[in-house]
Parts: C-alpha cells; sequence; structure tokens
C-alpha cells in the first residue's frame, strides 16, 4: 500500500454536524497548498490501484461498502460536482451569493453504475477531470480565490474553502482505497 497521508486515520467527526465535517476535512489539508495536492491526487490514486484485479476492484470490502472501483468512480463524479461548484462562483455576478446544491453520493453510485467498466477508465475519467480543474485554477484571481456560495448543507464556503474540501476528499478516499485493499488482502 501507498504510504504517507494514506496511513494516518480520518479525523472522527459527527455525521450530523456539517462544521465538524468541514473542520474534519479542512484538517486532513492543514496549512498545505491544496493545489498541489489536487495536481499529485491522480497519481497517488493510480499508486493505490495498482496491481488490483478487476474481480478485487470490484469486491466491496463489507455489505452496502463500496469497491474501490465504485470509490474511483465517485471521485471521477465528484471532480464533475465539484469543477461546477467552482465555476457557478467564479462565473457568478460580483456580490451575488450563488446556491451550491448538495448531491446524494449514494443515489449517484447506484444509478449511475458506478460498477460499469474498468478500474483504468475510471482512474483515467478521474485523472482528465482532475487536469480540467487544475487548468482552470490556475486562471483564478485572489478576488476568485474569496468568491463566495452557500452550500445547501454546509452554509458559506468560498471558492479557497471548496478547493481544499476537494483535496481533503481525495485523501479521505485514497486511504479509503487502502483500507479495502487491506481488509480484502488485495
Amino acid at each position: 500500500p501507498p504510504a504517507g497521508p494514506a496511513m494516518t486515520p480520518l479525523p472522527a467527526y459527527d455525521a450530523g454536524d456539517p462544521a465538524a465535517y468541514v473542520a474534519s476535512r479542512l484538517a486532513l489539508v492543514g496549512d498545505r497548498d491544496p493545489v498541489p495536492l489536487l495536481a499529485a491526487a491522480p497519481d497517488r490514486i493510480a499508486d493505490a490501484v495498482t496491481h488490483l484485479s478487476d474481480n478485487a476492484a470490484r469486491r466491496p470490502e463489507a455489505p452496502s461498502a463500496w469497491s474501490v472501483l465504485q470509490v474511483v468512480r465517485h471521485l471521477a463524479d465528484s471532480e464533475v460536482v465539484y469543477g461546477y461548484r467552482l465555476r457557478l462562483l467564479v462565473a457568478a455576478d460580483p456580490g451575488r451569493i450563488p446556491d451550491i446544491p448538495g448531491y446524494d453520493q449514494e443515489a449517484w453510485a447506484e444509478r449511475l453504475s458506478y460498477l460499469r467498466g474498468t478500474l483504468d477508465e475510471a482512474v483515467e475519467d478521474y485523472a482528465a477531470g482532475r487536469r480540467m480543474t487544475i487548468r482552470f485554477l490556475r486562471t483564478l484571481t485572489e478576488t476568485d480565490w474569496t468568491r463566495e456560495g452557500h452550500h445547501s448543507e454546509r452554509g458559506i464556503e468560498s471558492v479557497r474553502q471548496i478547493v481544499t474540501l476537494l483535496a481533503a476528499h481525495d485523501i479521505g478516499h485514497e486511504r479509503q482505497i487502502v483500507r479495502i485493499r487491506e481488509t480484502l488482502g488485495a
């Protein structure tokens, strides 16, 4: 399994407390610049799934849990969601705070067939989306980084906070992949 951030347990939080969730995720990134973490994440995920058979990639670690393939598909779709959210905030009229919709990740996993295709395809979809996000982030002005929106579950979030949450999201799911592999002995 990969070394580094994937080996540290995720901070605990109360799932019913959005502020606790945000604080626990931001703690994963700490004072590090999230953009280099985002840029490196596809390679870290690719390393985390190296030499995983198709059968093992499709096996969940427990009933009602996701498989590695489903986690990587979720990362690819999350890239679309976060990319939309970031663009929504940057493109909004100055002074306007747009609504940022939440989404039901379990419904997406089920209805968007997260077990479709191969693990290699899922990794490539994720990497392609991330390359687009990184190019977009490199165009932002200091003002763009401070633009805000109102998340339907977590309240006001800035572009900077969303980018940091996305970096934390990657770290959390990288750790999940490592845990699944360890649980399955894969």
